[in-house]
């Protein structure tokens, strides 16, 4: 074999050791250029539409937990004013009705007393009715009577119509009966006691006597 055609196998050798050793070292240096690649950092601006989300969310829940309390405390203002109402309805009724009451009893008393007065003035018209010659003692009678009369009507307490009007069984007590042809149905011919009522309170029924 010539000089020359070992030399060109020589530095074949040589070219292919090179060139292996080449891909050897330029791997693990890729390698280490990946694994010494820096981590992305995100941008100043891209921070700054992060974060408002994330306040954007806190708030929504926390406004989401105050429209929960608002809500509960609208079904408790709702409650509490219908029980309220109800209370005032109820304490409206229950005056309405003690005023009715107290009315009512004031009412009965009222009429139970004057009745026990009701006999000194059948006394008084009696005494008029009777003849005296004595004038003045007819004059104080009669003052006596006017008296009465007034203190009657300013207690509200009025005298009962009676004769010539027509027969009421609320406001008159039939004791006698007539006929008589000159008269009216159920017409009232004479009164043997007067009646009196206290304002639509009848205190004594009028003792009548009725005709046909």
């Amino acid at each position: 074999m010539s000089e020359e055609v070992k030399k060109e196998e020589a530095e074949t050798e040589v070219g292919t050791a090179a060139a292996e050793t080449a891909e050897e070292v330029s791997v693990p240096e890729q390698k280490e250029t990946q694994e010494e690649k820096p981590e992305e950092k995100k941008t100043e601006p891209e921070q700054k539409a992060e974060k408002p989300k994330k306040e954007d969310k806190k708030k929504a829940k926390k406004l989401s937990k105050e429209e929960e309390k608002i809500a509960e405390l609208e079904d408790e203002k709702a409650t509490l004013n219908d029980k309220y109402l109800r209370i005032c309805a109820e304490y409206d009724n229950f005056r309405r009705r003690s005023q009715r009451e107290k009315d009512s009893l004031y009412g009965d008393v009222k009429a139970n007393v004057l009745s026990q007065f009701l006999p000194v003035y059948d006394n008084l018209e009696r005494a008029l009715k009777q003849g005296t010659a004595d004038e003045a003692y007819r004059k104080g009678v009669e003052m006596i009577m006017n008296q009465f009369n007034t203190t009657l009507e300013k207690l509200g307490v009025t005298p009962i119509e009676c004769l010539g009007e027509k027969f009421d069984p609320t406001l008159h007590n039939a004791v006698m009966h007539v006929d008589d042809e000159e008269k009216g149905e159920n017409e009232i011919v004479e009164v043997f006691q007067k009646g009196f009522k206290c304002g639509d309170k009848v205190i004594r029924f009028a003792m009548v006597k009725v005709a046909n």
